[in-house]
């Protein structure tokens, strides 16, 4: 039973899936992947979804990430993604779309989720923040393993703007920066993000952790230990699936 549970990562780029072994925290195929459509409006990722979940002919829960604020199935913010998102029943849009049960969370929560049960933050008690660097920046917080749910503290103000217009590794290519300017941006935040929560870890996830060796070394040294992702940009799918599978 335990590969049975789907996990879909909707990201500002790419939508992708795969079913998940969560007796180990990995994927149980090679995962599927379609971009994400634009405008990225309900109706397109609904049709992008539905295709990833129908290449695994899967039959079962399937665990959805939103990168927004979900709150009881309901998408409440869509920085990233069509505006047609803010107030929806997204739980149920994809449940009658793929006639599945679905669960719908936070991008970054599910992979925090992941990172805390499998990979870097597993076993870990005390604050644990996770970051995530892609199109935008996503956060998850915890507190002796319990999740503080949609924290989204990549649109503190930094410099004036959302700190993700700066630091996220979009923000690397739009700039055309070098490891070494967009290091010094990801520094900025961290400090702040460090000041106002204290963490003992930071965890930074999102694609970008796969080439973590290019960046974190030009990290500055500071209280919290900060350390690449273990799950990688799987997390998010294994996250997904965990919470689809606690849904029961």
């Amino acid at each position: 039973m335990a590969a049975t549970v789907f996990g879909v990562d909707i990201g500002g780029s790419g939508i992708k899936g795969a079913p998940v072994d969560l007796g180990r925290g990995v994927l149980a195929q090679e995962r599927h992947k379609v971009l994400t459509p634009h405008p990225a409006s309900p109706e397109a990722v609904v049709a992008a979804v539905r295709e990833v979940v129908r290449h695994f002919d899967h039959q079962g829960p399937v665990g959805l990430t939103f990168p927004g604020v979900v709150v009881g199935g309901h998408t409440r913010t869509a920085a990233n993604v069509d505006k047609g998102w803010i107030g929806l029943d997204a739980e149920g849009l994809f449940r009658e779309a793929l006639d599945l049960p679905a669960t719908v969370l936070n991008d970054a929560d599910a992979a925090g989720f992941a990172e805390t049960a499998y990979g870097a933050g597993k076993a870990r008690d005390g604050v644990v923040l996770v970051l995530t660097f892609g199109t935008g920046i996503g956060s998850a917080l915890f507190v002796d393993g319990v999740l503080v749910p949609n924290t989204e503290l990549g649109h503190l103000e930094l410099r004036g703007k959302d700190a993700e217009r700066r630091a996220s590794s979009a923000a690397k290519e739009r700039h055309e920066l070098t490891w070494e300017q967009w290091a010094s941006r990801v520094d900025e935040y961290l400090d702040m993000v460090e000041m106002l929560f204290s963490p003992q870890l930071i965890i930074i996830g999102g694609g970008v952790s796969r080439k973590h060796e290019k960046f974190m070394p030009l990290l500055n040294a500071r209280e919290a230990q900060v350390v690449p992702a273990e799950l990688r940009n799987d997390a998010g799918i294994v996250g997904a699936a965990m919470a689809a599978a606690k849904a029961g």
